[in-house]
Formats: structure tokens, sequence, C-alpha cells
């Protein structure tokens, strides 16, 4: 029987990415963090216990030897669509990674993707969405 795969890889250890290697490492899940710069670990959390890569996302040898063929989630959130993309695109089509979501700040970007079969998540989209929310439900009431 084969063993499922239950392993995160993030690319960008940013705030997001940080907070999210972060989280899953409290909940002991198994992740691996890449960043081009090594200085951006230190943002990660103290408690912070999963694994970590000096790598450029898109360097193939790198990822490899980060065991993405071993991975069912993969989240590219460098701060660069384009990184991501790429990123994203190797992680699906070379590594077979089922689960694979790039962050894009450029909303056109984001149909392109998708018919990739890469979710992707829009920062601005969801603060459209939250603010509409927000307004929907009377949250500016308590202005003027």
């Amino acid at each position: 029987m084969e063993k499922e795969k239950k392993y995160t890889v993030i690319a960008g250890c940013g705030r997001l990415g940080a907070s999210i290697a972060g989280k899953l490492s409290d909940e002991k899940k198994d992740v691996m963090i890449l960043d081009c710069d090594k200085t951006a670990f230190r943002k990660l959390p103290y408690s912070y216990g999963g694994l970590t890569m000096t790598a450029g996302a898109t360097d193939i040898e790198k990822l490899t030897a980060a065991n993405l063929k071993e991975a069912s989630v993969f989240l590219a959130v460098t701060d660069y669509d384009c990184v991501n993309i790429c990123a994203a695109q190797i992680a699906k089509k070379v590594f077979q990674i089922p689960k694979v979501v790039a962050r894009i700040y450029d909303e056109e970007k984001t149909e392109l993707v998708k018919s990739m079969g890469i979710d992707t998540i829009c920062p601005s989209e969801l603060s459209e969405k939250e603010i509409s929310n927000y307004i929907e439900i009377g949250g500016m009431k308590h202005v003027g």
C-alpha cells in the first residue's frame, strides 16, 4: 500500500510564507520553506520545526533536492507573479504535485494561471470581497 503524501513545500519566506509555514509546523505537519535569501528565514516563528532551504523557487535541481516529488501541496508565495507562475507550473507539470497554489498580485493574470490547473490567491480580490462583505453586513454604520 502506497503511503499518502503529506508534505507541503512553500516557495517564499516573506510574511505570508513564514506565517503559513509556522502554522503548519505548529500543527505537526511536514513542511519545507524555500527562499533565495537565507536571511528571510528569520521571519519564521521561533517554534518553527520544519525544514528550510536556500533556493530559488524555479531551480529544478534544488526543488528535486527538496524532495518535491513527495509533496502533496506546493505554495508559491514570493513577491513576484512571474516567479510564482513559473514555480507553480514546475510543481504541477514536472513534479505532479496535486495541490498547487500561486499568489498573484495582478488580477489580469489569474484566469491564465487557473487555466493551467493552478489555484490562485489574489490579495486585491480577497480585499475587495472582505470590504464588500463588511459593507453588506452593516459594518459601516459607525462611520461619520
